[in-house]
């Protein structure tokens, strides 16, 4: 648990009462357009998704963080995937672009945050080969409604100082005939920058670390540091030989975006 002092405490009340009130605010008013939106328009969702990114836009005006975007959002048919640092992640991709997380099953179980997934239409996943083609009917749907689905290949989240292999197998649902010749896949690389004097993986989350104690450490911080989304060019489907070769792709751009310093970080993440 972090330690925080005195008044430190009426900013980490403030900010985070401001916080629970835009989000789960916005969440019953999302659910109350959901109500009109799905009867009408089916998987496809033109209003709900603009009170997400409210929602993540202001995050970051809440906690004083910087945000900031290099590169251009692809317009075409597909699918994101990005490297994995933090909770904080679901915020700084949905601020600025409308996408749809895969997220595994157990996540839509967690306290407040299963209840946010569920509402913004998070695709809920199991590791088990025997779902594997339910599974790939599910994003299939969801594609063909031009969703842009996110991934994060990774398969856990890391300490922001380096990007681990990317796992190949979500990667499959991409090549079939329904949707091989019809898809792009953009990488993106998640760049946060630690407070000043503050240790480097400062907004990292990853392996055994709380929520509750993270999220104190982020909301007491000040100054706060910043994070950066890189968009790289969109790679179609159809260019790759399988899974394997896309995924290596898609691996090699989102490493490129990170700063010289940690494009080589491949290694076990510190305990």
């Amino acid at each position: 648990m972090p330690v925080i002092r005195g008044w430190v405490w009426g900013r980490v009340l403030w900010r985070g009462l401001a916080l629970g009130v835009v989000t789960f605010g916005c969440l019953g008013l999302l659910l109350l357009v959901r109500l009109v939106e799905r009867p009408i328009f089916g998987w496809h969702r033109p209003v709900t998704p603009f009170i997400t990114q409210f929602v993540c836009r202001m995050a970051f005006v809440i906690l004083g963080m910087r945000y900031s975007v290099r590169g251009r959002m692809m317009r075409a048919r597909g699918a994101v995937v990005a490297n994995h640092s933090s909770w904080l992640d679901i915020f700084a991709l949905n601020a600025r672009k409308r996408i749809y997380f895969v997220s595994k099953a157990e996540v839509a179980d967690w306290p407040g945050i299963g209840w946010l997934a569920r509402a913004t239409g998070t695709v809920f996943i199991n590791r088990d080969r025997r779902e594997a083609k339910a599974q790939a009917n599910l994003f299939e749907k969801r594609l063909k409604a031009n969703h842009k689905l996110l991934f994060f290949p990774e398969g856990t989240s890391t300490d922001g100082r380096r990007i681990l292999p990317f796992k190949t197998t979500l990667f499959a649902a991409f090549f079939t005939d329904e949707l091989k010749d019809i898809l792009h896949i953009q990488p993106v690389t998640v760049i946060y920058s630690a407070p000043e004097g503050q240790d480097p993986a400062f907004y990292g989350w990853w392996g055994d670390m709380g929520f509750g104690p993270h999220l104190l450490k982020v909301l007491a911080a000040k100054p706060q540091g910043g994070v950066e989304l890189v968009y790289h060019p969109p790679l179609k489907v159809a260019d790759f030989a399988d899974r394997k070769a896309l995924a290596k792709a898609c691996e090699a751009s989102v490493r490129s975006g990170l700063p010289s310093d940690l494009a080589m970080g491949t290694g076990a993440l510190p305990v």
